[in-house]
């Protein structure tokens, strides 16, 4: 692939982890040091993530970040401090320049994956472009998805990401035919915590089952993926955004080794 940044091998899983969202600043490089630590004994490339503005939050009360300036400067402090590399997603055309320059690669959210001008403005950004397959979406039809990023000079990686697929209200199911499926147009990575989310399920916010992810995890690993999504936290009880389908960090090495043995067999 074309990009001077290259992230999948068959030796080392991507492993894209963090809190949903930037909480502030003290917490984020807590979280970002211990996962650190939790990768560097393990076979896998970590990627950290986290949202600098979640704006698709189910109420308007909801939180969404400490604001754009100071969590796009969290997220640099964590890139500058630790040395990791530095993921999240992007909302608008206009965002892409700014928040470029303070990440290492750029997610489009399942709902806008078939924005062609945010696929195309990320794309030219020279940054690893992850998409996410929409919840309503048929798993061949993200090579349309793959087509438009790669259809723009010097644009960096690509890579698809599964989350499930609306079943009904406040549900998700994953069908794990998509996962080969959509490995016939680029690596692709299976996001655990929101295959298990139950979106808008709480009424006010979304809800999910978090004891389902070491579950989905195991038989993705087993279908075949090229990364793993992670949505973790210090206490899930208390995060300020998906709490219910996020794992804690106490049990996110244990998901990681069962996950490794799996794709080693």
């Amino acid at each position: 692939m074309e990009g001077g940044l290259s992230l999948f091998s068959k030796e080392r899983l991507l492993v894209i982890a963090g809190p949903c969202v930037v909480e502030g600043r003290e917490i984020t490089l807590r979280i970002a040091e211990r996962l650190q630590r939790i990768c560097a004994k393990r076979p896998v490339r970590l990627l950290f993530k986290a949202s600098f503005d979640k704006a698709n939050r189910t109420s308007v009360a909801s939180y969404r970040g400490p604001g754009v300036d100071e969590a796009l400067a969290i997220l640099a402090d964590v890139r500058e401090r630790t040395g990791l590399l530095v993921h999240t997603d992007i909302h608008e055309r206009a965002q892409v320049a700014e928040v470029a320059r303070h990440v290492d690669t750029l997610q489009i959210p399942a709902f806008l994956c078939r924005q062609t001008d945010l696929l195309l403005a990320a794309a030219a950004s020279g940054k690893p472009v992850f998409v996410k397959k929409g919840q309503f979406v048929a798993p061949e039809d993200m090579k349309h998805a793959v087509e438009k990023v790669r259809s723009v000079a010097g644009h960096g990686e690509v890579a698809l990401v599964e989350r499930g697929t609306t079943f009904g209200y406040h549900n998700l199911v994953v069908d794990f035919r998509s996962l080969p499926i959509m490995r016939r147009y680029a690596p692709v990575v299976f996001d655990a915590t929101h295959s298990v989310q139950r979106p808008g399920g709480l009424g006010h916010a979304s809800g999910g089952d978090a004891s389902m992810v070491p579950v989905l995890a195991r038989a993705a690993a087993a279908v075949g993926i090229d990364g793993l999504f992670v949505e973790t936290h210090e206490d899930p009880s208390k995060a300020l955004s998906d709490g219910p389908n996020m794992v804690a960090l106490d049990a996110l090495p244990a998901l990681l080794d069962e996950v490794e043995r799996i794709r080693g067999a």
